[in-house]
């Protein structure tokens, strides 16, 4: 199979036609790559044209960020009108700005004329205000106006992220007009889910769905048909409250209103995936102390300088625990089997805090532990924590008995276990919970607060209690 693969691109090379884009599993093949690589260096213009004209703009922003730098704006100049420039929202924030500043503003703008009102902004927010300038005085003004109003509202809020196309119509109309309005008009939005009735002051009287609106006869009023109810957006609503919304109510679409109640723009399910995404990946990152707008096609100085300031909180904390070490240093001196055992307690610690704090951060992002509920998951915890504390005690306890043959270890490294144990519980759970009502984020700092914890507990609780035991001094 693989034989016949490589004859079919080899002949299609020979050919000039397209070889597959993707292999069985998914990946880009090389040889793809390759071959886009050398029509953009030989300026086959008509050649990549009908690529680019077939490919989904998801399969486009693969192709792109695979392509070498110097290739990717040439790609764009030579397809010309056939460019999808939503592709471009498909690549890493760092390569889209490459890309933009490479290109003429008219490129862009012409690019930007075809894009859904949302998608356009989505490309155009992350330039400098100059960039942007310059590509909207090449747009006609009513589009231009349309596009600068949504990028006057925050990050992160429903208005920045809605789509400023949709279909209103007035609360008087039949369902046959409104179809027939439909079938006329020529600049309907490419997708909508939802017709929205407004009176002369664009105020929203209520939505209507389309699979209602299509079993409706023709000469039923609209106003029959509107959903009162449904759930409204505001402008300056943040994102991640709109996704809980669409996650818990089960929408496709929402009417984005502004404080006088008038209809700005609808939010999508689209659009509200992509901010599911988004914040799950920042999350990730921000427990692993990366920053948050850190992407794989940043250069190594911009990943070194954004990772050094939390490494260097990492290691302040680091010396911290380990100056508790020098508390007992006699003791360690004495005993070497301390100093062999001291790391598993706090090591132990450590990853059962981490569990308990992945836990709460997840848990307060989702607005699914707050101020109802603290206790009864503080306790709960706290028994998950001396319940585990008791099995690795036991376990740990017969380990260094067996390892170094004196009885008493056992009793000590179990006691400093299940010690530790309770107290990553509890700093898993209770540090988020404070960090997020002093307004801090708790997926950034966490880790290194929680770490720190059970490190001093870990090796305070195991050398102390073996001071006392030993008789050491």
């Amino acid at each position: 199979m693989a034989e016949q693969d490589h004859e079919a691109m080899s002949a299609a090379a020979l050919l000039g036609e397209r070889a597959p884009m993707r292999t069985d599993d998914g990946e880009i093949r090389p040889e793809f790559i390759e071959q886009v690589s050398q029509a953009i260096g030989e300026n086959r213009a008509e050649f990549l044209r009908e690529t680019v004209t077939e490919l989904h703009e998801a399969d486009l922003g693969d192709l792109i960020e695979a392509l070498d730098p110097e290739l990717r704006p040439r790609l764009v100049e030579l397809t010309g009108a056939d460019f999808d420039f939503s592709a471009l929202n498909e690549v890493d924030d760092t390569v889209r700005e490459e890309i933009l500043e490479e290109l003429e503003p008219e490129t862009v703008a012409e690019g930007v004329r075809e894009l859904e009102s949302d998608d356009a902004v989505e490309l155009l927010q992350d330039l400098d205000e100059a960039d942007q300038e310059e590509i909207l005085d090449k747009l006609p003004p009513d589009e231009r106006v349309a596009l600068e109003r949504s990028l006057e509202y925050p990050d992160n809020s429903a208005g920045r992220r809605m789509q400023s196309d949709f279909i209103a119509v007035a609360p008087d109309w039949t369902v046959g007009q409104v179809i027939d309005y439909m079938r006329e008009t020529p600049d309907l939005p490419d997708r909508f889910f939802e017709i929205y009735v407004v009176d002369a002051a664009r105020t929203l009287k209520g939505a209507v769905a389309l699979d209602g609106l299509l079993r409706a006869r023709r000469p039923v009023p609209i106003t029959e048909l509107i959903d009162e109810e449904r759930h409204r957006v505001a402008v300056d609503d943040d994102l991640s409250d709109v996704a809980r919304l669409f996650g818990k109510y089960n929408l496709v679409a929402a009417p984005v209103l502004d404080s006088a109640q008038r209809l700005q723009g609808v939010i999508t399910i689209d659009d509200v995936v992509d901010v599911i995404e988004e914040e799950a990946d920042e999350e990730v990152k921000a427990l692993g102390g990366v920053t948050r707008d850190e992407a794989l096609s940043d250069t190594f100085w911009t990943i070194a300088k954004g990772r050094f300031n939390w490494l260097l909180v990492n290691l302040a904390t680091a010396f911290l625990a380990s100056s508790v070490l020098g508390l007992f240093e006699g003791q360690l001196e004495k005993m070497v089997a301390l100093a062999v055992l001291a790391p598993i307690v706090a090591s132990q610690g450590g990853n059962a805090a981490t569990q308990t704090m992945t836990v709460a951060v997840r848990a307060l992002a989702t607005r699914e532990l707050g101020a109802s509920n603290a206790w009864r998951i503080i306790l709960r915890e706290l028994l998950v924590g001396f319940v585990n504390g008791i099995a690795f005690a036991v376990i740990t306890g017969i380990a260094a008995v067996a390892w170094f043959k004196i009885p008493g270890l056992g009793v000590v490294i179990g006691l400093a276990m299940l010690c530790n144990l309770v107290a990553a519980a509890l700093g898993g759970i209770l540090i988020p919970i404070v960090l997020n009502k002093l307004r801090a984020d708790p997926a950034v700092a966490s880790g290194t607060f929680v770490t720190t914890v059970t490190d001093v507990v870990g090796f305070l609780s195991f050398l102390g209690i073996a001071t006392l035991w030993f008789g050491l001094k």
